[in-house]
């Protein structure tokens, strides 16, 4: 390459370059608006000077138990002012945040603690009865914080045990407020870690970085419109995909976040009223949960409240619902592997003159790339040719950029070939409109999205298999109002055996977790092809009937 005048002399340095970090988010708030109410939590309220010393005090005590750059530090935490931190407090000292799904049962939790070599964990009690399990099955011995929220309360209160020798503020009261953390040495530094799957398969452990927790942080902010000082409702888990980046999003305009340990109607309703919540993201379960509540849990809204959500497209008659109740909802698409939603179905004001049939349609749409992604197209997986632009042809949907991963976790086998001709492949299969906007029309690998979280068919099957009066067995989604989708059972028995449905959806929940199990159950033959292999698409079409 021939150098030009303006390669000559015009160097990075400190001065002109630094990493990119959502760290100095929090910083700057803390700064700028240190009196503002940054998180409110039952009856209890943190300004942002509070939640900046209290991840610097976090962050000190974990450096002073020799926590570092390259060390994994777990969470097992509910929407709590604890998460909030540690998803600052944790990487202050380069560690890499690594959260915990609270559905999963210990087995899976086990395998993760190990896979990702736990230094330290921070568990909340309510979740003690299968984090103590997981830990008796873990290889690795991670320092244990129990997390004592006064939120939670009630008989599984009394029942919750410690499990550790410290509680989260008796810990992080051994940290200094004014600890001088560090900036990342390269924002390729990894930040964060979240697993895709279970025990099953390859071990799927997505690395984040910082410059791209960086970008989707600001790519929310941009794409949900959101101006200075919003007020945002903890209604979906921080710990799928780093709650979309929202926890370091909010930082940037110096919002609140309103947290909720549980998603229920009425608490919903409540903070929106009296916080005059203005954002709020989720799966369908949650549009199902606000308009299906009974008439004395309901509020009035104090405001049009933007509502984003992922997975399944809505059904007409929800989004016609969720409007004349007051929220607009904004459709998003993205996967574990792009820090959660990087695609958007960006409305065009023409749209809202076409009939509600029509609307709809355009709402079911994935949409386009979030200004954060270089690239989204819909190809051809072997080829790599992009699928015409017809909204009829499938192809594979693909994406490249920097809010794409850095890689799964010790696993070179799985990144390359989600790397595969310099796309990361989705395994989401759809199609390209005529204008430019991508629809998702089936999934590759067969994922089903049940109330925003994914479930394995493939792992369901197992579940069915083990028992002894199934010969065969198949499971595909069925779209549900209210959860999105929701596993579906084919199931053939053996000669001269007998199993009610009942009988199989309680042997799924000795083996899976209670989400993952089917709700309904099927007896047919399954139809296969002649080399034997399940027709899942003729499944699909009769799930619809079931």
């Amino acid at each position: 390459m021939t150098k030009s005048p303006y390669d000559t002399d015009l160097d990075r340095n400190p001065a002109n370059h630094q990493p990119l970090t959502p760290l100095a988010f929090l910083e700057r708030a803390a700064a700028v608006f240190p009196d503002h109410t940054a998180i409110i939590h039952g009856k209890r309220r943190w300004n942002y000077r509070d939640f900046y010393a209290r991840s610097r005090r976090l962050a000190s005590a974990l450096a002073k138990r020799g926590i570092a750059r390259g060390d994994t530090v777990s969470v097992l935490l509910a929407n709590t002012p604890a998460m909030l931190e540690a998803h600052y407090g944790v990487p202050m000292t380069g560690a890499v945040l690594h959260s915990l799904n609270t559905r999963l049962d210990a087995a899976i939790l086990a395998f993760t603690l190990d896979h990702a070599e736990t230094k330290v964990l921070i568990t909340d009690r309510e979740f003690s009865k299968p984090m103590k399990e997981a830990l008796s099955l873990a290889k690795v011995k991670p320092l244990v914080i129990d997390y004592d929220d006064p939120e939670f309360t009630g008989q599984n209160s009394q029942l919750a045990e410690r499990l550790g020798k410290i509680e989260y503020e008796e810990f992080i009261a051994q940290g200094e407020a004014d600890f001088a953390w560090k900036m990342p040495d390269d924002e390729w530094d990894a930040i964060s870690l979240n697993y895709t799957s279970g025990t099953t398969g390859d071990p799927k452990g997505v690395v984040y970085h910082h410059r791209g927790a960086y970008l989707l942080a600001v790519g929310n902010i941009v794409t949900c419109g959101m101006g200075k000082h919003p007020v945002y409702l903890w209604t979906l888990p921080m710990f799928h995909c780093n709650g979309w980046c929202f926890p370091w999003s909010i930082s940037v305009v110096a919002g609140t976040h309103v947290c909720l340990r549980q998603v229920r109607a009425a608490a919903m309703f409540a903070a929106i009223a009296n916080e005059k919540v203005t954002h709020l993201c989720g799966a369908p379960i949650v549009m199902s949960t606000l308009l299906n509540a009974p008439a004395s849990e309901k509020k009035p809204l104090p405001h049009v409240v933007e509502f984003f959500t992922a997975a399944a497209p809505p059904p007409e008659a929800v989004l016609a619902a969720m409007k004349g109740a007051g929220f607009n909802v904004t459709h998003l698409y993205g996967l574990t592997e792009c820090y959660g939603p990087s695609v958007v179905n960006d409305w065009h004001a023409g749209w809202d003159r076409l009939p509600a049939g029509e609307q709809a349609a355009k709402k079911a749409r994935q949409g386009v790339r979030y200004g954060a992604l270089e690239g989204l197209d819909v190809m051809h997986p072997d080829t790599m040719a992009p699928v015409p632009r017809d909204g009829e042809t499938l192809g594979e949907v693909m994406m490249r950029g920097k809010v794409v991963m850095k890689g799964y976790l010790k696993n070179q086998a799985s990144t390359e070939k989600s790397f595969a001709g310099g796309w990361f492949h989705t395994g989401d299969l759809g199609v390209m409109h005529p204008d430019g906007y991508i629809q998702l029309k089936d999934r590759s690998k067969d994922i089903i999205i049940s109330g925003g979280e994914n479930i394995s068919s493939i792992e369901v099957e197992d579940a069915l298999y083990k028992h002894p009066a199934v010969a065969a067995a198949a499971v595909v989604a069925k779209a549900d109002e209210k959860w999105g989708e929701t596993p579906c059972a084919f199931v053939e028995l053996k000669p001269g055996a007998q199993a009610t449905a009942q009988e199989l959806v309680e042997w799924c929940r000795k083996h899976l977790a209670s989400y993952k199990c089917p709700r309904y159950v099927v007896f047919a033959e399954i139809p296969k092809t002649s080399t034997g292999k399940i027709q899942k698409f003729k499944l699909r079409e009769m799930a619809k009937a079931v």
